[in-house]
């Protein structure tokens, strides 16, 4: 390939203009039925398609798509729309073989949009990349295994190595992952929890000694208030929709918080209740709070500073006072710094009324149990780490945990991201790690290794060498596209372990290699007999995944296959017979029941019809912290002023995508169709800026004096607050710097960045 400054864009613009149509009244119903459908044959096929009918069973595989539970008692159709989009595109009936990357060179691939690549269907042969050239072409996987090897044993140290991890990798793929990592020499584990719940995991180990949420599926139809910050779930978590309405027609009050009001919480109807589908639905929110992006922290602190007002007037009757005197400390404190605050500054800050407030705090006033769930529009701010602790101050007033119908709720977007922190995939030595190293005989790193942000700072400045990525799509994911792009560019080797094509398969380093894998619908057979992998939910369940369909391709290897052969390859005095563990995973599940807490009889109990809970202390109203007690704690209010002509521009997902798949370029919900290059704002700020709706703009963004630019964007009227825009993710992502991030957990801000705009239209 040529020199970098003639390599053709990473993220092309896409030609033409959005079409523009009224929003649904309601999630889901007969749209959502028919959409599903349609996807589904013509992805995979009537034959294909019927494993639909084995999603989210007890006895099939689970969803690739979003963490939310299964509940104990399954309908048939145990899935939503978007995990039918999911399991159809694994199930693709279409194929990318050596005679697509033959006919194809990455020139002409990258200047294809996302959902082209996709779309072109399941991987079915190894890849290689030589250097110097222009395409993939074969190669066998022993020559692959040993490509690795001879590449990360080349290396000046280990630590030159980053081994990235999506969360679609199961526990024992990961497990083996980690371990052969560290046999290697580093902590360089960078996952896809680092881009999203990170400052989750942060925040709440410091407030409640457990960095996941404390609630079961079954507290949400317990619950008094439920409380969606931050959080679209009618999209990013559809089945989460039925959820909420049980807990409504139960009697449960719903507050909303977010810039746009999301259909999902508008108005919902459960495709399998008749009633609904011929009726209007379920009206899910009772209010909605229009939060302005990056005012969640000083809206909570607004309704925690009108509870204690009305705990003053009314005292023993809002606050839990008992739960606070004898399981938290820190509240004296917090009370002080809230004192300290100014209303009307909160209330500019959160963008909206004081009756809103006095709504909110009412309702939570009330609550005998009280269940806050949040995502990415909490957790990828400056102060994400601050928001979530904000979210933990407003549960700890009413003592909201350990009692039924309350507590914590992060909800986790990828299906195993919980589970592969579990078993170890983390920058940091986990708190067993040492256990690990006396089983397999070998003395683990202690350094603390890169996250997403580090690696990309070390591989733009040439301090790596190897990126091996154990799925997902490390370059669309990642901020600063442009930026990662030329760190990858700078590896001498990149290493893929993919079912799909996508973007990071492009941007290869000198050498590339693309390991097509099986995924979580095929038939995974092994020495050992048929086999099956587990996944931790959001709720820390965990179960088993069996697939079924025949795999697209007999060159396929299972993931757990792919990480034994890189470490037999590399890992020359191992004295692990990783071959051994790849023939059959009960073997995996057994070396991790001996090393990781909370997984003893891991092969007994995930047998189970259910699957089997993992130790929560806080669920049972335990706070493993000092003392026992949970710890209010204070921040200080973010800036959220902007200069004359600036926005704060939050990224989010279309209804037709999951994570950087990218399935249509429809977005029902919000009625944009057809196109993904808008940004959506008020029509006040389109007039500010002479702009009239579809008008053509490029998008500035500005940090720290450095100025990052996309032309191509339509300017769509939207219901988003005045100084907000929004852009769909990932087209937005060279928009967002790799090194503005969370204090603490350094999760990239993409929720939050600064924006000019400006028409680019002739005489604009």
């Amino acid at each position: 390939m040529s020199d970098a400054e003639d390599f053709p864009p990473v993220n092309p613009a896409q030609d033409g203009e959005p079409i523009i149509r009224p929003q649904p009244a309601a999630a889901a119903g007969w749209s959502a039925v028919r959409s599903s459908l349609s996807y589904t044959w013509s992805q995979a096929g009537v034959g294909r398609g019927r494993a639909l009918l084995r999603l989210n069973q007890t006895d099939g595989f689970d969803c690739p798509g979003c963490a939310w539970p299964d509940p104990q008692r399954r309908a048939v159709t145990e899935f939503c729309e978007n995990g039918a989009r999911a399991m159809a595109d694994e199930a693709t009936q279409r194929r990318v073989g050596p005679s697509f990357f033959a006919t194809y060179s990455l020139d002409e691939l990258l200047q294809r949009s996302d959902q082209w690549l996709n779309a072109q269907g399941r991987l079915t042969h190894p890849m290689y990349r030589a250097p110097g050239t222009n395409h993939y072409q074969p190669i066998s996987w022993d020559k692959a295994f040993e490509t690795i090897a001879t590449t990360l044993n080349g290396l000046e140290s280990p630590h030159q190595a980053v081994f990235y991890t999506s969360g679609r990798t199961s526990n024992e793929a990961a497990f083996l992952y980690q371990a052969f990592v560290r046999m290697f020499g580093t902590n360089n584990l960078p996952d896809c929890s680092n881009l999203c719940h990170e400052s989750s995991g942060y925040g709440l180990s410091e407030s409640i000694g457990i960095g996941k949420g404390t609630v079961s599926l079954e507290d949400f139809s317990k619950a008094s208030v439920i409380v969606v910050i931050g959080q679209n779930p009618g999209t990013n978590h559809p089945r989460m929709l039925s959820a909420l309405q049980e807990a409504k027609l139960g009697g449960a009050k719903i507050i909303s918080i977010n810039p746009l009001e999301e259909v999902g919480l508008t108005r919902f109807k459960h495709p399998q209740r008749l009633i609904d589908m011929v009726g209007r639905g379920t009206a899910l929110a009772d209010l909605h709070l229009p939060v302005r992006v990056g005012g969640d922290y000083a809206l909570l602190c607004a309704i925690q500073k009108s509870l204690l007002e009305r705990e003053a007037k009314a005292p023993a009757t809002v606050l839990s006072e008992d739960f606070i005197e004898h399981r938290t400390q820190g509240f004296e404190e917090f009370k002080a710094f809230l004192a300290t605050l100014d209303m009307d500054r909160l209330l500019a800050d959160a963008g909206v009324s004081a009756s809103d407030i006095e709504m909110a705090s009412e309702l939570l006033a009330r609550s005998s149990g009280t269940i806050v769930c949040w995502a990415m529009g909490i957790t990828q701010h400056h102060n994400g780490v601050a928001n979530v602790q904000a979210i933990v101050n407003l549960l700890l007033m009413g003592g909201h945990f350990g009692r039924p119908g309350a507590g914590a709720c992060p909800v986790r977007g990828h299906s195993n991201v919980q589970g592969d922190r579990t078993v170890g995939i983390w920058e940091k030595l986990p708190p067993w790690g040492d256990v690990l190293g006396r089983k397999l005989q070998f003395s683990p790193p202690q350094e603390t290794g890169f996250d997403v942000v580090g690696a990309i700072e070390a591989m733009q400045a040439g301090r790596t060498g190897v990126l091996v990525a154990m799925g997902g799509n490390f370059l669309s994911a990642s901020p600063d596209t442009e930026r990662v792009a030329a760190g990858l560019r700078q590896q001498r080797l990149t290493v893929y372990v993919s079912t799909k094509l996508n973007r990071s398969h492009l941007v290869p380093g000198a050498a590339g290699l693309i390991l097509p894998c099986l995924g979580r619908s095929d038939q995974d057979v092994q020495p050992g007999g048929k086999q099956f992998v587990t996944v931790e939910n959001s709720m820390g369940i965990v179960s088993r995944s069996q697939g079924s369909l025949p795999p697209p391709s007999d060159q396929l290897l299972s993931e757990p296959r792919i990480v034994a052969r890189m470490a037999e390859a590399t890992l020359k005095d191992s004295t692990v017979d990783w071959t051994d563990l790849a023939d059959d995973y009960d073997r995996i599940r057994d070396l991790i029941s001996s090393v990781v807490p909370g997984f003893e009889d891991y092969n007994q109990q995930v047998r189970g019809s259910h699957g089997f809970s993992l130790p929560n202390p806080v669920h049972a109203g335990q706070f493993p912290l000092p003392g026992g007690r949970a710890r209010f704690h204070v921040h200080e209010l973010p800036d959220l002023q902007l200069a004359r002509g600036r926005f704060w521009l939050t990224t989010l997902r279309s209804h037709d995508q999951f994570n950087t798949t990218i399935y249509t370029a429809n977005d029902r919900y919000r009625g944009v169709y057809g196109h993904r290059w808008v940004v959506l704002m008020s029509e006040e700020d389109m007039v500010s800026l002479d702009l009239e709706p579809l008008a053509k703009v490029e998008i500035v963004s500005h940090y720290h004096g450095v100025q990052r630019r996309l032309s191509g964007f339509s300017a769509v009227p939207y219901g988003i607050p005045r100084g907000n825009v929004a852009c769909y993710f990932p087209e937005a992502n060279p928009l967002i710097p790799w090194d503005s991030f969370a204090v603490g957990s350094r999760t990239p801000t993409s929720k939050r960045v600064e924006v000019s705009i400006r028409g680019t239209s002739i005489g604009s």
